[in-house]
């Protein structure tokens, strides 16, 4: 099979032509100006050093040689191989917290917008692994299904507010049902949790997650963002300007906790490790290094190579171009007769 893998490059080669014109052009111009000199014979007798022919051959070789190199910009593209390709990397879905208690300032600028830093970070530095988001409050749904493309991920993500869940509270239960399930594809020793939250589960039900997550070979790392002492909870408004502090039905301000307890256990019942986001600037570079570095073969698939025949063209036109620099112009003068001595 043939191909070009730059057809773009052939439109060179409509140079040759626009060339040879140019040429014939500059010669008849030549032969004019020459006429006007004297007659056509005369003038040859004048110069007899300089070759017509020779001149010819030369600009016919400079054209060939820049046929040949328009040719070689093409990529000519013959011969085939099949080559197989890994891929390399695990499936990672990172369940992320937007329950209003996210918006808590024990971490900097707010425990949410922390949080999606450094999931971003550990986006950033995933090769070959795919990356799925699980958006939880009092409910969780799939915010963007495993891929590769980690732009589209990063888009996902830092779309990811309270606003996107209706029901509030914090389901940790169903946060892990939902990831779990979006992982059912996955080989099992590839299968990676990632659950960022304060810790605070206000429906239960997180016995019976983390039981399945365990059954299908699910690793949950759990990540704490905030502090472990209260600290108020802002009211925000629909455009995340706070207005104050939550309050209940008594007055009193409420606060929010990073419940370390409860996170510690999932990770510690299904093979994976606690990490925590707060205010001394500590992030996930860990667990970012523990994904990358845990890398198996997930995919693996034959792909045509076609081989790479440009180096020919490229010879051939540098063999042109040193035969027109070889070729005299001058013509070759016969040798003198010399008289004999009587």
């Amino acid at each position: 099979m043939f191909r070009f893998g730059n057809p773009f490059a052939l439109w060179s080669l409509t140079l040759v032509p626009l060339l040879l014109v140019l040429h014939w052009h500059a010669t008849r111009r030549s032969r004019a100006l020459m006429a006007r000199f004297g007659e056509h014979a005369l003038v040859r007798r004048l110069r007899p050093s300089v070759s017509t022919t020779a001149r010819r051959w030369k600009s016919a070789l400079a054209l060939a040689a820049f046929a040949f190199l328009g040719l070689a910009l093409a990529r000519p593209q013959f011969g085939t191989r099949v080559e197989t390709v890994r891929r390399e990397g695990q499936d990672v879905i990172v369940a992320v917290d937007v329950s209003r208690s996210m918006y808590a300032e024990d971490a900097a600028p707010n425990r949410l917008q922390r949080a999606k830093i450094e999931v971003g970070r550990i986006i950033q530095r995933l090769d070959g692994d795919r990356i799925g988001l699980v958006a939880f409050a009092g409910d969780a749904f799939v915010q963007s299904p495993l891929t590769a493309d980690y732009g589209v991920a990063m888009m996902f993500l830092n779309a990811m507010d309270p606003t996107l869940v209706s029901t509030q509270g914090t389901d940790l239960g169903k946060a892990v049902a939902v990831a779990v399930e979006a992982l059912e594809e996955t080989p099992e020793d590839n299968r990676i949790l990632v659950v960022v939250t304060d810790g605070e589960d206000h429906e239960g039900g997180v016995a019976g997650a983390i039981a399945a997550a365990s059954d299908a070979n699910v690793t949950v790392h759990a990540v704490g963002v905030g502090t472990a002492a209260g600290v108020p909870l802002p009211d925000v408004d629909d455009g995340g300007a706070r207005q104050g502090f939550r309050r209940d039905d008594d007055g009193n301000v409420i606060t929010t906790r990073l419940d370390e307890t409860a996170l510690q256990d999932i990770a510690m019942q299904t093979g994976g490790r606690y990490y925590r986001i707060g205010q001394a600037g500590d992030g996930l570079a860990q667990l970012a290094e523990r994904i990358g570095t845990g890398g198996r073969e997930v995919e693996s698939r034959d792909v045509t190579q076609f081989e790479e025949q440009y180096q020919s063209f490229v010879a051939a036109a540098l063999l042109l171009l040193v035969l027109e620099f070889v070729v005299p112009e001058a013509r070759r003068r016969p040798a003198r007769r010399t008289e004999e001595a009587i």
